[in-house]
């Protein structure tokens, strides 16, 4: 794959990862009974490019819509929670999709991200409280991300299925990566079966 190609294509998850992070902080919480709890849709787009590219792009993608996102209306503080929850989802899911196809799905992928998004959160703001009793909310955090992990992981599944360009980078990736030829082999079984 050319150099310029997957350039465009880095800049193009993370511009729409920033759009969806814009788009979700206008939205009023979703959950009456878990102030704070955001439904994570910018994970789409991480799990996209964990799934598509090798892990040091994937990470640039991360970062890239951290940044942004940042400079486009967050502050030092948003920033810090942002950073914690999304790189340790990020590095949680790098290393629950190692496990392969065979032992975890992409929404079981998916929903430990959502869930460790919400641990790295509650780790910051029980270092600024500087009490531990702030992680007495994990457990309904940790509800709100496994439901929302499971949603963002059947969006990113449905992406990975039907839109070209996405299916068209997993399997340049397959190609070079044993691993995402796992998921690429799984996948497509999956819809050969399908289609008998």
């Amino acid at each position: 794959m050319k150099k310029n190609t997957r350039l465009i294509y880095i800049s193009l998850l993370a511009a729409q990862g920033v759009v969806i992070t814009l788009l979700e902080r206008s939205i009023p919480f979703p959950f009456a009974f878990a102030p704070g709890a955001k439904l994570g849709l910018a994970n789409i787009i991480t799990i996209l490019a964990i799934f598509t590219l090798p892990a040091k792009d994937s990470l640039k993608v991360v970062w890239m819509r951290l940044l942004v996102s940042t400079l486009l209306g967050g502050t030092l503080s948003t920033f810090l929670y942002s950073f914690a929850g999304a790189f340790l989802s990020y590095f949680g899911m790098l290393s629950v999709r190692r496990l392969g196809p065979k032992h975890v799905s992409l929404i079981g992928v998916s929903a430990t991200g959502g869930i460790l998004h919400n641990v790295g959160q509650l780790v910051v703001a029980s270092t600024i409280a500087q009490s531990f009793s702030v992680m007495l909310y994990l457990p309904v955090l940790a509800i709100t991300g496994i439901f929302s992990g499971i949603a963002v992981g059947i969006a990113a599944n449905y992406l990975m299925e039907h839109v070209v360009t996405i299916k068209n980078f997993q399997r340049e990736e397959a190609k070079t990566d044993r691993l995402t030829q796992m998921w690429y082999d799984a996948q497509y079984t999956e819809e050969f079966k399908e289609l008998e």
